[in-house]
């Protein structure tokens, strides 16, 4: 499937500092291991995609915002990154949403699908190598689901719908992921998707991998008869056949933490027989709305698309989702956004005086910029930095105008670079163009 364009990313002078992130199955903050790469020799990042049954909204955009910073991290360290995605552009809610709409849910996924292009593309989100379809990935589920019968981690219902599940006992290791207590993973297991009821199972939180054809969905063919993928399994098989069976980071919202990504993991481990699929597991907050979570249940979602239409600076919805930590649930209100356009203009009107300010100062801002964002992403310690400099830059401009007007005396020689030198460091690490 077709990605969308990258913006530009300017190369920053200086040395990067190697990036830590927290880590969901360790619940602490470490090293990424950048000596987990593929084939290729390079970083592998997946980050789970969208369902294409609604627009962009803001829980998105911080999702994919703070994955594209663990990127430009890599990056900015001199890595090669592989990045992945998947789109789950045939699944339960994909059918249920164009049956209540009345169209064809391929007519759904597709105009989706471009409105989430053009918002990354909007957001200046660096693009995957890899945009996968679970439509396009069947045969790889196929291939996998064949792996898992045969190594007996799977099994078929012998029922009218011979379903394929997968026994989640087979992998001595499976919770560890999550770290959730079996009755804490069981509630979320009903929630997400499971179906703990489903007579015939092994056990009643086994997860379902290939869906054995029903009357009006869609099927493909495989040696298990018609049907289609479970969800956890299509992100294991488009991971591990990119990246390698064990790879650096597995990022997504932190809704995904149980059962999606404890599944992705355990289905990925019994197919290739290793101990842990990634290095870390990477989970962002969850954005709620003047203090209430957002959901599409709830009807309180603000697109992507919406807040551009309405004249609002994409460079300024990023600073917005920056005011707090990745990994905290956070609100997003007319406020925020008001705070991130006041902070983007101070900082543009600082950028266009900045020829006043020696390039050492300049220097200091990179580093710690760069120090703050490898310590698992601390966006609000950058946006201080950046925020101290934009006023010490502001207060000398005054001061240096007040000294003109009173006589000749010539200040500093300026650095004609500082500005521009501010410019890449806001463009390559953050993504905000100024």
């Amino acid at each position: 499937m077709r990605s969308w364009s990258a913006p530009d990313v300017p190369a920053l002078p200086g040395d990067g500092v190697p990036l830590t992130l927290h880590d969901t199955a360790a619940d602490r903050v470490l090293p990424v291991d950048t000596g987990m790469v593929t084939d290729a020799g390079e970083v592998g990042v997946y980050v789970c995609g969208i369902t294409p049954y609604d627009s962009t909204h803001l829980g998105h955009a911080a999702t994919y915002v703070a994955f594209d910073l663990v990127v430009r991290q890599l990056l900015d360290n001199g890595h090669g990154v592989h990045y992945v995605q998947n789109i789950t552009d045939v699944d339960d809610p994909l059918f249920e949403r164009a049956d209540r709409d009345g169209v064809d849910w391929r007519e759904l996924g597709t105009g989706q699908i471009d409105l989430f292009r053009s918002d990354m593309e909007a957001l200046s989100v660096l693009p995957p190598r890899d945009y996968v379809g679970a439509m396009e990935s069947v045969d790889e589920v196929v291939r996998m689901v064949e792996r898992l019968l045969a190594v007996g981690a799977a099994y078929r219902l012998d029922d009218e719908f011979p379903d394929v599940y997968v026994d989640h006992t087979f992998t001595a290791q499976f919770g560890y992921e999550s770290r959730y207590d079996a009755e804490t993973m069981s509630r979320f297991f009903a929630e997400g998707g499971g179906d703990p009821e489903r007579p015939g199972k092994r056990h009643p939180m086994d997860a379902l991998v290939w869906r054995a054809h029903r009357e009006g969905e869609p099927a493909w063919e495989s040696p298990f008869g018609p049907g289609r993928p479970g969800w956890h399994v299509e992100c294991s098989a488009i991971a591990t056949n990119r990246l390698g069976a064990t790879f650096a980071v597995q990022g997504g919202g932190s809704d995904l933490r149980f059962p999606h990504h404890e599944f992705s993991a355990a289905h990925a481990e019994a197919a290739h027989g290793v101990d842990r699929m990634a290095g870390h597991y990477v989970h962002a907050g969850m954005i709620g709305l003047d203090g209430t979570k957002m959901s599409k249940s709830l009807g309180n979602l603000v697109f992507v698309s919406r807040l551009t239409a309405d004249g609002h600076d994409p460079a300024a919805v990023r600073l917005g989702l920056y005011e707090d930590h990745y990994r905290s649930d956070r609100d997003w209100s007319a406020e925020v956004l008001e705070r991130a356009e006041q902070r983007l203009e101070r900082w543009r009107r600082a950028v266009a005086a900045a020829g006043q300010r020696p390039a050492s100062e300049v220097d200091g801002l990179v580093r710690e910029v760069r120090g703050a964002l490898a310590d698992d992403l601390d966006t609000p310690a950058a946006l201080a930095l950046i925020d101290a400099w934009s006023r010490d830059v502001t207060d000398v401009t005054a001061a240096a105008d007040v000294t003109a007007a009173d006589g000749p005396d010539s200040p500093e020689t300026p650095d004609d670079s500082a500005g521009d030198r501010v410019r890449t460091l806001c463009a390559s690490l953050l993504g905000v163009a100024l």
